[in-house]
């Protein structure tokens, strides 16, 4: 049997009955990481050493008669998020050679529970992207046609798990960064509301839009995930102090009762046809699981990415203020002085689309600007925010597109900027109110012909995944899992793979 497929649940129930060890599931990881992640190159890091002795440690525990959600489950963490011992550079070149002393709340609490952690995965720098092309290191390739994105920034999260190198996998989401790329892999993606899980040890790029989540096989999988990392901590700031339900209670087939909402914002001229029409055959789907369908207005949909590329820069500009080159990380020796030794540190340590993003927050936030950018910005996020109020008051859940399109061929959109902004239109509006979201795959469509004969194109033939999402509200998650569980259950795609 090839241990490899295994999503969480079942690789748990086979570690409960003893038919495999934690260092079995561990190794065929690591194996397959070894396989084929040149393709794919998803890792920036794989820590195999440490995930071996890991992995003998959680079968010592499971030994003594342990038995937590997580215990010797191989796992990948997102290059954001701190990890004791590991290198944590965030994929850029100004924080290569920075090893973290302390473990991310969220990675602390994955280790306290048994899981394997295998290694980093590969991300647009600072998690500034869409397509983990912006990664200081290399490029991310989706599994499903290696000429493709992954989406981003957490990638090389979403390739791992599609790809089989690893059962799950932590991502962080601050305007579609997990949604979008589980979309574009055809895996499930899970943004949950601000405050639900810790900031603590994720290294900021917007600090009141950042939040991580799992990315994992199926929506059990994700349930779980998630309620590994949920939870108040007292050392971010941010952290709700309010109890973690069983999120797998909130698994059901069936909808019956429940009112879900679409926006008619969200079908827009220029989408790619095969996507609208996925997403409303699984509208369609859900009505037939019981749900009665709605349509909704998010009317101020039009101004989040404007909204939102004021908000974000001008939050990266003052987190990025800290990388001098003095304290950690890359540094310039050969300078005059210390400003010079700054600014060459910066200007070789950071990359085109991160120093694009701290100039436009530098600036939106200078004097005489910030009245009329930031502080403008601000007010119509409230809107945004006013308007998934009065939508989830007239129903349970928001049904929409993850992306406009499958993923986009590597290299097509790096030298514009607006239209790959423009791949997140769809994802902005949630994190900008702070809710929860779950993207699930609800189709494929045909790989662009322009590819055919590539030497990739002979093994990819399966297509390009299409993700739908489903949003709720302020801590909300056990419904958006509900939803996104009864439609997983009701169709086959989440169970296609790719043909690596």
């Amino acid at each position: 049997m090839d241990l490899y497929p295994l999503t969480i649940h079942e690789a748990l129930e086979h570690l409960r009955r003893g038919s495999v060890s934690s260092e079995q599931l561990t190794e065929a990881a690591l194996h397959r990481i070894e396989t084929i992640d040149g393709q794919v190159r998803a890792f920036l890091r794989v820590d195999a050493e440490g995930a071996l002795r890991q992995a003998r440690e959680a079968d010592r525990r499971r030994a003594k008669g342990e038995d937590t959600p997580m215990l010797g489950i191989p796992l990948a963490i997102k290059d954001v998020l701190c990890t004791k011992g590991l290198e944590t550079t965030c994929g850029s070149r100004i924080l290569q050679g920075f090893v973290p002393p302390y473990d991310a709340t969220v990675v602390a609490r994955l280790k306290q529970m048994g899981a394997v952690i295998l290694g980093k995965t590969n991300t647009d720098e600072f998690a500034m992207g869409s397509s983990t092309e912006n990664s200081g290191y290399f490029v991310t390739h989706n599994p499903w046609n290696l000429a493709m994105v992954p989406g981003g920034s957490s990638g090389g999260s979403a390739a791992a798990v599609a790809a089989g190198e690893c059962l799950g996998a932590l991502g962080t989401d601050t305007g579609g960064s997990i949604r979008q790329p589980a979309a574009f892999c055809g895996v499930v993606g899970l943004k949950p509301t601000y405050g639900r899980v810790s900031r603590y040890g994720l290294v900021a790029f917007a600090s009141s839009l950042d939040q991580a989540g799992p990315l994992a096989q199926d929506v059990t999988d994700c349930a779980l995930l998630l309620q590994a990392i949920a939870g108040y901590d007292p050392r971010d700031s941010t952290s709700v102090n309010r109890p973690v339900p069983d999120y797998q209670e909130a698994l059901r087939p069936r909808l019956d009762g429940m009112r879900l909402g679409v926006p008619r914002e969200y079908f827009v001229e220029g989408m790619q046809p095969e996507v609208a029409d996925a997403v409303r055959e699984a509208i369609a789907v859900c009505r037939r699981l019981g749900a009665e369908i709605v349509e909704i207005s998010l009317p101020h949909t039009e101004y989040a990415l404007p909204v939102y590329y004021l908000i974000a820069p001008a939050e990266a500009s003052a987190n990025l203020a800290r990388y001098d080159g003095v304290k950690y990380g890359f540094s310039v020796t050969d300078a005059e002085d210390i400003f010079d030794a700054s600014a060459k540190t910066r200007e070789q340590g950071f990359g085109a689309e991160v120093k694009r993003r701290i100039m436009l927050g530098t600036y939106a936030l200078s004097a005489g600007y910030y009245d009329a950018y930031y502080l403008k910005a601000q007010k119509v996020r409230t809107l945004i925010k006013r308007d998934f109020d009065q939508a989830l008051a007239q129903c349970d859940a928001i049904l929409a597109p993850t992306t406009p399109t499958t993923a986009f061929p590597i290299g097509s959109k790096v030298d514009d900027p607006l239209q790959m902004y423009l791949g997140d239109i769809f994802t902005l509006s949630l994190n900008l109110a702070g809710y929860c979201g779950i993207s699930v795959p609800c189709g494929f469509a045909p790989s662009p012909d322009r590819h055919e004969g590539d030497e990739a194109w002979g093994r990819h033939a399966e297509g390009l995944p299409i993700g739908i999402q489903v949003l709720g509200g302020p801590f909300q998650e056990p419904t958006v899992l509900r939803v996104a569980y009864a439609y997983e259950r009701a169709t086959e795609w989440h169970c296609r793979k790719p043909p690596l």
